[in-house]
């Protein structure tokens, strides 16, 4: 566990140092050729955000994303193979139902619907 945490958070560290260097855009290509976010827009800046040391902004980003690698890191203290023992249709209703609401979050937080 802590390779991978600390792979991450090199990861983290350096895709903030480059986006700060050189900004390369929108990297979603469904943002990028329609202009809707898909429910995983803000991936890359939950880490940039975590690479900046802004862990409030990567909240915001993509909660969803960001719960996905905090579920990643732990993995393999327990919470994996809680995961696998559900019933594939449970994890996949749960995954469903995360992103719609990741979906309506990046809708929202792009202004394309309000509240």
């Amino acid at each position: 566990m802590v390779l991978r945490v600390a792979a991450m958070a090199i990861a983290a560290v350096g895709a903030s140092w480059i986006h700060r260097v050189n900004d390369p855009g929108v990297l979603c290509p469904l943002r990028a050729l329609t202009g809707i976010p898909c429910p995983l827009c803000g991936g890359t800046t939950v880490f940039i955000e975590l690479g900046g040391g802004r862990p409030a902004q990567a909240a915001l980003a993509n909660p969803v994303a960001l719960t996905g690698a905090i579920a990643f890191a732990l993995a393999p203290l327990g919470p994996g193979g809680r995961w696998w023992a559900l019933q594939p249709k449970t994890r996949a209703w749960m995954l469903g139902t995360a992103l719609v609401g990741s979906e309506l979050w990046q809708l929202v937080r792009f202004g394309i619907l309000r509240v």
